[in-house]
């Protein structure tokens, strides 16, 4: 854990996701922002630091990565994972630069290592060599079964749930031999019954990542190559993942539920979707050390007390009032060293019990009241408190409904603009009448006028960034689904409409 100063040369073993070490280096420090890069290493035991001088640095080639360096800038809100340990220092070599301009986590270097030797030694030659290959091919017809559809022979994520333009029929066999015309399609999007889906994946382990809505009550992905599965079904009842998967998200599923994965979920990072009260972690994933909890504006402890493992915990509130309850639960997790709190505008200063193993407690979004009771809580203790975003208690009163109100903390200015415009945007697409004569325009007219505001903020301020980009999407579709636009003509209409 970061328990000192950090400083270039520095080096720090890392545990990867597949059961391995890595190693990663700090090449500059600049005020709360380190950068730091990951090395071309992995073994089964724990390396020293003697062995890694001289190591060469990893550069990326993977997928459609062009030979950069492995190199990323982290601010203090990220702390540094368990699974790190600072073992000494070493030159950093020449040229390199100090500070990188990619920003993500500490876990982002070990990611870089794990999916590099991923393609480096399990991928078939012939499917990387498809995959470098599609980047020029231009378009292809793709044909599921139910009609040819014209796409880029380079497209990366396809869609078949039945809300694209892609088709699948309605019963029967899928084409599933289509896939190969797309030899970089990472990523998909499924419906309903498997049909074939868990075989045609352990073919064509280059997809990697799934969208599974409505699956039935037996998922079986063990032979596949995936490392990112999103689940959900209420009749799901058993699952078996592959040893390789790294990221599993679960969304409405049936608390009876058994998760069958390596050594009960060690090496997961276990993100659980529309979490209320009520919500608890799944029977199998007992070992599981890294969770992200996303949901309601109350939200329970107790979803967590099995998790004994327990080291690194995430909350993110999506409504208010932000709440936190039974959070004595978290003291049978004694290896909890770090919880990020996110939009819990409802939360005391007490809310969270004494933990002797919390290291770093980050919090973005929270009432500027309880600022100071909260500073002088973690005062003269091992605890790194980090706070982003308090907002005036009389603000939030005004804003807390609002799905743009964290970008003020980007732009006071600019921030208060994108406010403006969603509430405007809330206003009318809730006068749209109910009945279907003219209901589509006026939802339409709406919807283009929030984007328009948005593309003229961006030109104003320049405060939309990839993060934002995607949270305007997400409100956008919100919106969308309220006046019941379709999703894939709401997805166009974003996408054709927007200048950001």
């Amino acid at each position: 854990m970061l328990d000192r100063v950090v400083r270039p040369g520095d080096v720090a073993v890392m545990r990867l996701s597949d059961g391995g070490f890595g190693a990663c280096q700090v090449s500059g420090v600049d005020g709360d922002v380190t950068s730091a890069y990951a090395l071309r290493w992995h073994s089964v035991d724990r390396p020293s630091l003697n062995e890694l001088r001289g190591v060469e640095l990893l550069t990326l080639d993977h997928h459609a990565h062009n030979g950069r360096l492995a190199h990323l800038s982290i601010g203090s809100w990220h702390a540094v994972p368990q699974g790190f340990a600072w073992i000494g220092s070493l030159p950093v070599p020449e040229g390199v630069p100090a500070l990188s301009d990619q920003y993500s986590g500490w876990q982002a270097l070990a990611g870089h290592v794990v999916r590099q030797r991923r393609w480096d030694r399990e991928l078939p030659a012939a499917a990387k060599a498809a995959y470098g290959a599609a980047a020029t091919r231009g378009h292809t017809d793709v044909d599921f079964g139910a009609g040819a559809v014209t796409l880029g022979a380079a497209t990366p994520r396809l869609d078949l749930s039945g809300e694209g333009p892609l088709r699948v029929p309605a019963s029967g066999p899928v084409r599933w031999s289509a896939l190969d015309q797309l030899p970089r399609c990472t990523a998909l999007t499924w419906t309903g019954p498997d049909r074939g889906l868990a075989r045609a994946l352990a073919d064509r382990p280059v997809v990697s990542s799934l969208t599974w809505w409505d699956a039935p009550p037996v998922v079986d992905l063990a032979d596949t190559g995936l490392q990112h599965l999103s689940l959900a079904g209420v009749d799901v009842r058993e699952v078996r993942l592959p040893r390789g998967l790294n990221n599993l998200e679960l969304a409405a599923v049936d608390r009876r539920l058994a998760v069958y994965a390596a050594d009960d979920g060690r090496w997961l990072h276990l993100l659980l979707t529309n979490v209320d009260a009520e919500t608890s972690t799944p029977a199998g994933l007992h070992g599981v050390r890294e969770v992200a909890l996303d949901g309601s504006g109350t939200m329970s402890a107790t979803a967590v007390r099995e998790l004994e493992e327990l080291e690194s915990l995430r909350i993110h509130w999506r409504k208010p009032p932000g709440q936190m309850i039974d959070a004595a639960a978290l003291a049978r997790s004694t290896r909890l060293a770090v919880i990020e709190l996110v939009d819990g505008y409802g939360l005391e200063a007490d809310t969270l019990p004494d933990l002797a193993s919390l290291t770093q407690l980050s919090i973005s979004g929270l009432r500027r009241s309880i600022v100071p009771a909260m500073k002088a809580r973690y005062r003269s203790t091992p605890v790194r408190l980090v706070i982003e975003g308090a907002k005036p208690d009389t603000w939030l009163a005004a804003n807390v409904d609002n799905r743009f109100r964290d970008w003020v903390d980007d732009d006071a200015q600019g921030g208060a603009a994108a406010c403006k415009a969603y509430a405007r945007a809330v206003r009318a697409i809730d006068k749209v009448p109910q009945d279907r004569g003219g209901r589509a325009d006026e939802a339409e007219a709406a919807l283009r006028t929030l984007v328009g505001a948005l593309n003229n903020i961006d030109q104003k301020y320049e405060i939309i960034d990839t993060l934002r980009r995607e949270e305007a999407f997400d409100a956008f579709m919100e919106l969308a689904a309220r006046a019941e636009v379709p999703a894939h003509r709401a997805d166009q209409w974003f996408d054709d409409w927007r200048d950001f």
